[in-house]
């Protein structure tokens, strides 16, 4: 497997940030199954875990204003990485205020670090992109296949309930044509019981 240290890459606009391949879950549709980088990118396996000084470095290097929004995603779970995660953030509110951060999680840091974390987000991230992918709990591990097991979905519900007292922003998302439209209502159902949006995203091959 070739591998890079690719920290940051373009995505539709948008500054991406590619922190670790450390993930809890397995999930049957992850793109990094069947492929290595994104559209123009470089190699997103790492060859290692990203340092703070190696994140501050690079974004240091890097025009942010050329980008709408800065996204924490990558070939890993980003909250894997929190501590590199949250310096990151706080150089970007420091040095470019109003610039919109996002994180795209799986929904699990509080599994990942066994305590809550959501208060560490509060101002220094204006999304929360949670993938919801089903309303099914059951489903929903066959779906991810997350080492933490049946209660990964009602903790990815309750990440989300509370990301919603830090976060302006708390988006869940289902991918398009991948559930029925009876299942998307359910999941409407739920981002409206706890405070956030909705979205059905496009399915990236």
């Amino acid at each position: 497997m070739k591998k890079a240290m690719t920290i940051l890459y373009k995505v539709h606009d948008n500054l991406y940030v590619n922190l670790t391949n450390k993930c809890p879950c397995a999930c049957t549709f992850c793109l990094r199954q069947t492929r290595d980088h994104m559209e123009t990118s470089d190699v997103l396996w790492l060859e290692h875990d990203v340092t703070k000084q190696e994140l501050l470095d690079a974004l240091e290097k890097t025009d942010l204003t050329l980008y709408p929004e800065v996204v924490f995603c990558g070939f890993g779970e980003p909250m894997e990485a929190l501590d590199v995660l949250l310096s990151g953030a706080k150089y970007i509110k420091d040095h470019y205020p109003g610039k919109p951060v996002r994180i795209n999680t799986n929904g699990q840091g509080n599994l990942i670090h066994g305590r809550d974390i959501t208060p560490l987000l509060e101002g220094l991230i204006d999304t929360v992109s949670i993938s919801l992918n089903t309303p099914d709990p059951n489903q929903y591990q066959r779906l991810v296949r997350s080492k933490f097991g049946a209660g990964s979905f009602n903790a990815m519900i309750d990440f989300a309930k509370k990301c919603t007292h830090h976060v302006p922003h708390v988006v869940m998302t289902t991918v398009e044509t991948t559930i029925s439209h009876d299942d998307e209502e359910k999941c409407r159902n739920i981002c409206r019981s706890i405070g956030a949006d909705y979205r059905i995203r496009a399915w990236e091959g």
